[in-house]
């Protein structure tokens, strides 16, 4: 109880009502009902698909209320811009006349508040008690950085976090999209697995560097969303390197140019499509995007 009195006022209303709802992400004692029904599952009978599903071991894929197509941009390892990239190539579609919004799922080490100047701003919730994104430069966005203070270390277990990840995916109140980009948190772990088994992903991106290493880990990624089923749209390198992609067959989306200002736009939350629209940085993100947005709309891939 003291651990939820001391959470900000709208993570503490949120966390309660869902809590009295059966479906609380994020509580040190469970409330006994909860605890014992943790799913809302049916108290007789069986539920409608259960069987099938048990069989499959997969849980059964869902749209996103109000959300055409989503798309996960995924590196599979950390430190290589895919975030900065997320967030750029978002903003670009939006600024193309895509209705675009962006889905933080790095539950750890959320970047999306920072990327877009919304550090210490909280959502609202909607009348059926479901979050309202925050909106930057035009972007309607999502994070579990909203929700928690910054600097507080999030350290829950395979369970809590998979509970949370199910709130940002279907407890979102967005508005009408055609694109909603999904920042993926580096690696092919848990979150990636619920996210390619739970959504309709239209596609995926993959961003790496010509780093061997990092290259290596691009070379995992796009195997796990074959293996996952999810159309690879194509890999941007974020610094350049062609080579790879024609080694392992996936489509060049383009490069980001190594540019010092891109990191000093994102640390002050002014991504660069927004702070030098005009500049060669920018103009690179606009040309990935246009080839995303023909992507979405076709709706396959290369």
């Amino acid at each position: 109880m003291a651990s939820i009195i001391g959470m900000p006022s709208i993570l503490r209303r949120y966390v309660v009502t869902r809590a009295f709802h059966l479906r609380a992400f994020s509580t040190a004692h469970p409330f006994r009902q909860g605890h014992e029904n943790p799913l809302g599952l049916p108290r007789s009978g069986t539920p409608p698909n259960l069987a099938a599903r048990m069989k499959r071991g997969l849980p059964e894929k869902r749209a996103i209320p109000n959300v055409k197509n989503i798309v996960a941009v995924s590196s599979a390892k950390g430190g290589v811009g895919k975030s900065t990239i997320a967030v750029n190539l978002a903003l670009a579609a939006a600024r193309q006349g895509v209705a675009t919004g962006i889905l933080d799922t790095d539950i750890y080490g959320p970047s999306i508040p920072t990327l877009l100047g919304l550090e210490g701003l909280e959502p609202e919730l909607d009348p059926n008690n479901r979050l309202l994104p925050l909106t930057a430069y035009g972007l309607k966005a999502m994070s579990m950085g909203f929700l928690v203070p910054q600097d507080s270390p999030i350290a829950w277990r395979g369970l809590m976090v998979q509970k949370a990840m199910n709130q940002l995916m279907f407890e979102v109140s967005w508005p009408k999209l055609d694109l909603l980009v999904l920042d993926l948190p580096p690696g092919t772990g848990d979150v990636q697995l619920t996210i390619a088994q739970s959504l309709q992903l239209a596609g995926a991106i993959i961003v790496s560097t010509p780093q061997d290493l990092a290259l290596r880990d691009a070379v995992r990624g796009v195997d796990f969303f074959k293996k996952t089923n999810v159309n690879i749209y194509g890999m941007v390198q974020n610094m350049s390197a062609r080579k790879k992609c024609e080694q392992i067959g996936v489509n060049m989306l383009g490069d980001i140019p190594l540019h010092p200002q891109i990191c000093e736009d994102a640390d002050a939350g002014r991504p660069t499509v927004v702070a030098n629209p005009d500049g060669a940085q920018a103009q690179a993100f606009h040309a990935i995007a246009e080839q995303l947005a023909t992507k979405v709309r076709t709706n396959q891939g290369p």
